[in-house]
């Protein structure tokens, strides 16, 4: 191939990446609503369109080379002709190999899934299929289908829009730009917002000037007028001379400090016109958000043993795709709790008085300006709060005492406390108890906020209020041992000045009194881990401290100064400081100088962690010791690798007797992590021996196995698995949270 037919070749896989994503969404949901049972009217129309779809994704497959895809898609081709035809009936077992096919076109373009011997038993069964035959069995999909991970793209107008009943693919000049390029004018946009700062910050020196030139005119015809009474020498004609110049000179110095004055306000409204449009580019549906949620709930549901139905609303409402980026994981987060803890299984459902079919909705709606609300609803059990009162007592997070006299409210809040899971058993969808916390974490850090409403019976609602857009938000401008900092205006409760004599301790912990409340109060430096500017100097008669809330819960952080309240543009810091702790972002002051944009909630939980022990130090660097049962060479290397890359001390056993004899031996082990087909014992067995032996009563242990139906995970339960993980969606990094998570 030439040069400029490989050139040609990338610049079309770019165009059919795009092209691509929007066929896979529209086939996704017609597959989608014609699994709902639509009349018949509606079905063949739906199969049509689906059909064209299907159709359309396969020329465009076969234009760049991709047979693979191009194969798939004929398969499936054939089906839906011979439905529209009306020679086949859609059974569900043809509608399990059509999402099948779906999946494997999705994993083939992501890269994900390669073309095999199981892509062609696929492409045969749907062919049998497609013929009215019995088809032959098909493997299923590795794992759930997600979205290809394309760079997405915005559609800019270029012509006056058509009426929306009008509207049709191709009907308006569009121009497809990547987000990329967006991003790029976008954040060279938001950089002027600095470049107005510092024209405001030179303006005002300006006007200063202008005020303190103005005070010498004035003070040096005082002095001229009393020289004139008493001398007329060439002295006093200079110094006439000298006050006519300097008058000039004030008076110009006023003239270009009112002239910068109206040039920053035609600055200022010009700045934030062009911020408005451009933010308005990266305004997208949000339908781009929950569509792809469809497919996920459908195979999550069907891994769980439950029947589940999505229903979206408010699908159109444009919001930053900045920000629905930010919120995928959250909402993934609730969409799999919902499904693992919310909604029961059919006969639960049934025995309760339920549809058999559970009902997951997604609602999206603006509720004032500048904000929208997610609520997120299922017709589940709602919160297990007894659960949770029980797991806090368990886990050490409150006394037996204090967890029972919890209300019902105090209870749900404890579900975002990381750690904490009623689920008994950890699986690659829930157990962890991380996942609340994290949907916490993601909203608060875009500036929102996350509502839970829950009736035990009848349901759950999870509503998440975000910015429609990202904008520069007010911060307070704090100094501390000499660094500037910036604190979010909306975390402020206020600033005040508190007499050294005024702090109390309490408990070991020194608190102040303000307006009537006991707060605890702690330095920022302590917290931040600053090194002090000055060690030797004298302790201040009073203390400037900045009282931060989240959540009816307030401390009060001594800081040096608080310099000024003002507008912030915040940057990222880049993915090697994602997580950096306790700090968010950073912002280019108007004096050029870079200050650090902190995080509420992190400093509000920095401030009640009390210094860790000796004694506990000493524990943590001791190496964790994890006892690998595995039949399998392959598999019993690659995890004792993996592990021991990790930083785990790990030993090896062939079978469940082997790794009797090594539990029982006298060697102390931190976590098993067991296969379940092995010869002389298996798992289940090995398991069930330990849970029965005092003195391993307690040891976590992880099952990794190819058995992954709903019964075998069960029975993992029964035995008393703490995690239950499928070699089929086997996930490195979900074993080393899991791992990290029990030991």
């Amino acid at each position: 191939m030439s040069q400029s037919d490989d050139q040609l070749l990338k610049r079309l896989l770019a165009m059919f990446e795009v092209e691509a994503e929007e066929h896979l969404s529209a086939i996704a949901a017609g597959l989608l609503a014609l699994e709902q049972s639509p009349p018949r009217d509606r079905a063949q129309e739906l199969v049509e369109t689906t059909f064209r779809e299907v159709h359309t994704l396969k020329g465009a497959a076969r234009a760049v080379n991709l047979g693979a895809v191009v194969a798939v898609c004929h398969a499936m081709e054939s089906v839906f002709a011979a439905l529209k035809a009306g020679r086949l009936a859609l059974t569900p077992a043809g509608m399990d190999m059509l999402h099948q096919g779906y999946a494997r076109v999705r994993g083939l373009l992501d890269g994900s899934l390669v073309a095999g011997p199981d892509q062609d038993a696929l492409v045969a069964a749907l062919d049998a299929y497609a013929d009215g035959r019995e088809p032959p069995a098909t493997p299923a999909p590795s794992r759930p289908a997600a979205p290809m991970p394309a760079e997405p793209v915005v559609e800019e107008v270029l012509a006056d829009a058509p009426a929306p009943e009008a509207l049709r693919v191709g009907s308006r000049p569009t121009l497809r730009i990547a987000t990329s390029k967006v991003d790029t004018l976008l954040r060279h946009a938001e950089e002027l917002v600095s470049a107005r700062l510092a024209a405001g910050r030179q303006v005002s020196d300006l006007g200063g000037l202008a005020s303190e030139a103005a005070e010498r005119v004035r003070s040096h015809e005082r002095a001229r007028r009393r020289l004139d009474e008493v001398d007329d020498s060439p002295a006093a004609r200079l110094l006439k001379q000298q006050g006519d110049t300097l008058r000039w000179l004030s008076g110009r110095v006023a003239q270009l400090a009112n002239a910068g004055r109206q040039d920053l306000r035609i600055l200022g409204k010009m700045l934030d016109s062009l911020l408005d449009e451009a933010k308005q580019v990266l305004m997208v549906p949000v339908s781009a958000l929950l569509d792809p949620m469809a497919p996920l709930v459908r195979d999550l549901a069907r891994a769980e043993g439950k029947d589940v139905e999505l229903v979206i609303r408010g699908g159109d409402l444009e919001i930053d795709r900045r920000i629905q980026e930010e919120m995928k994981d959250a909402l993934l987060h609730l969409v799999r709790n919902a499904i693992a803890h919310g909604i029961e299984t059919p006969d639960a459902r049934e025995a309760r008085g339920k549809p058999a079919r559970g009902t997951l909705a997604i609602t999206v709606a603006q509720t004032e300006a500048g904000r929208a609300e997610i609520a997120i609803a299922d017709d589940g059990g709602g919160f297990d709060v007894a659960g949770l009162r029980s797991a806090a007592a368990e886990q050490g997070l409150l006394s037996a005492e204090a967890a029972a006299a919890l209300d019902d409210d105090a209870a749900r809040a404890l579900a975002f406390r990381s750690g904490l899971s009623t689920s008994g058993l950890l699986t690659d969808v829930s157990g962890r108890g991380l996942g609340l916390p994290i949907v916490q974490e993601k909203v608060e850090r875009l500036g929102g906020t996350l509502a839970v409403e829950s009736t035990v019976g009848l349901g759950t609602v999870f509503r998440i209020r975000v910015p429609v857009t990202l904008a520069s938000f007010r911060g307070v401008l704090v100094e501390v041992e000499g660094a500037c900092f910036i604190l979010p205006t909306s975390g402020v409760e206020r600033v005040a000045r508190v007499a050294a004599g005024a702090i109390a301790t309490v408990e070991n912990r020194e608190t102040i009194v303000l307006d009537g409340r006991t707060l605890g109060l702690v330095r920022l430096s302590d917290v931040l881990g600053l090194a002090l500017a000055r060690p030797n100097q004298a302790p201040p008669s009073h203390y400037t401290v900045a009282v931060l809330s989240r959540g009816g819960q307030a401390v009060a952080f001594i800081v040096d100064r608080v310099r000024d309240e003002q507008e912030v543009l915040m940057k990222g810091l880049g993915p090697q400081l994602a997580r950096a702790p306790y700090v968010t972002g950073a912002s280019v002051l108007a004096t050029g100088e870079v200050a650090l944009i902190l995080n509420i909630p992190d400093l509000l939980a920095g401030a009640a962690q009390a210094p860790m022990s000796i004694r506990t130090m000493v524990a943590v660097s001791r190496k964790k010791s994890i006892l690998i049962a595995e039949d399998s060479i392959t598999a019993r290397t690659l995890f004792k690798n993996l592990l021991e890359a990790a930083g785990y001390q790990v030993r090896t056993a062939v079978d469940g007797v082997d790794a009797w004899t090594a539990l029982t031996g006298g060697e102390v082990f931190d976590l098993l992590v067991s296969d379940v087909e092995m010869p002389r014992m298996g798992g289940f067995e090995l398991t069930t021996k330990v849970r029965g032996n005092p003195k391993l009563a307690e040891l976590p242990v992880v099952l990794i196995t190819s058995l992954g139906s709903r019964e075998d995970k069960e029975r993992g339960v029964d035995v008393g698995a703490n995690a239950y993980l499928v070699k089929d969606s086997f996930d490195q990094g979900n074993l080393l949270q899991i791992v990290s998570h029990l030991v």
